[in-house]
């Protein structure tokens, strides 16, 4: 088990400690990512109950819904708490049926930033990540010298902050920091999805933040008896478990679990408080290396 325990409650993003467990805004939007919530004032009230408990972290994307979610965490937050760093990515658009297209020309990326700005109601973005769509939910191998410097000329214009990236290989992590500062990875990584292992540990040395999307399993979220079992002994729900599990896995793991109910919310925030002992992080670790195998 790794020397620490989830009571290592922050992590350094964009040059400040943010909470480990943050909030990720993609659930807000219609169903498939797309179109308006179903209920505008549930959607608001998760956005503001996240940040009355104490979330300083919230990830987002102006091609959520699309517009959507900024226009939704603008409408509930702003102006913003000096403590909150918002992270966004540009790097696809929209089509009108829904689909999820590639937008990597410097083009783009540069009418992606200003959406993002125009719909979250800033003169400067804390953090973007480059999204390379690659096979969609999994990096592929090739250069993103060309996207990565379209968006950080718009750092040094003033409208990005800090860079970061997602969909990512190590290969191009590394391309990219020949480029510039990168802050954070944003990659698919959870319990039973562990292509990352060694990346996870290698950027935790170089105190780069590594920010999971679908911890949860996303939209197949994780079942299995195994999980259910543990989390029952130890008095969590599975999902508390899974992402209790990450905390522990390494320090620089910061977690954006989606939802649109504030129940879930509480819930998925309560699982920081969870200690896990060294067998129940082994047993949890076991499920998914025999997943892995599989």
């Amino acid at each position: 088990m790794p020397n620490f325990t989830s009571a290592t409650r922050t992590f350094s993003l964009a040059g400040r400690p943010v909470r480990r467990m943050g909030y990720g805004a993609m659930q807000l939007a219609g169903p498939g990512v797309f179109g308006p919530p179903k209920d505008r004032d549930a959607a608001l009230a998760v956005l503001r109950e996240a940040v009355a408990s104490g979330v300083d972290h919230i990830d987002t994307s102006d091609f959520y819904g699309p517009h959507i979610t900024n226009q939704l965490i603008r409408e509930a937050l702003h102006p913003y708490p000096d403590n909150l760093t918002i992270v966004t990515k540009v790097g696809a658009v929209r089509g009108s049926d829904g689909a999820w297209l590639p937008a990597s020309e410097p083009q783009d990326i540069e009418r992606g930033v200003h959406d993002n700005l125009r719909n979250l109601g800033l003169d400067v973005l804390d953090v973007v990540n480059m999204r390379i769509m690659g096979s969609v939910h999994a990096p592929a191998e090739g250069s993103i010298e060309k996207q990565v410097t379209a968006l950080a000329e718009l750092q040094q214009r003033g409208l990005v902050r800090h860079i970061g990236l997602s969909n990512v290989t190590a290969a191009q992590i590394d391309e990219a920091r020949r480029i510039a500062e990168v802050v954070c990875v944003q990659n698919q990584y959870n319990l039973v999805h562990r292509e990352d292992d060694a990346l996870i540990d290698d950027l935790a040395g170089k105190r780069i933040a590594y920010v999971p999307f679908f911890p949860l399993g996303g939209f197949t979220p994780i079942q299995s008896s195994a999980l259910s079992g543990i989390a029952q002994a130890i008095g969590a729900t599975p999902m508390q478990a899974a992402l209790a599990w990450l905390l522990h896995r390494a320090p620089n793991i910061l977690l954006i679990p989606g939802t649109s109910s504030v129940q879930h919310l509480r819930e998925n925030l309560q699982a920081a408080q969870l200690r896990l002992t060294d067998d129940v992080y082994a047993e949890l670790d076991a499920i998914g290396k025999a997943d892995h195998k599989a």
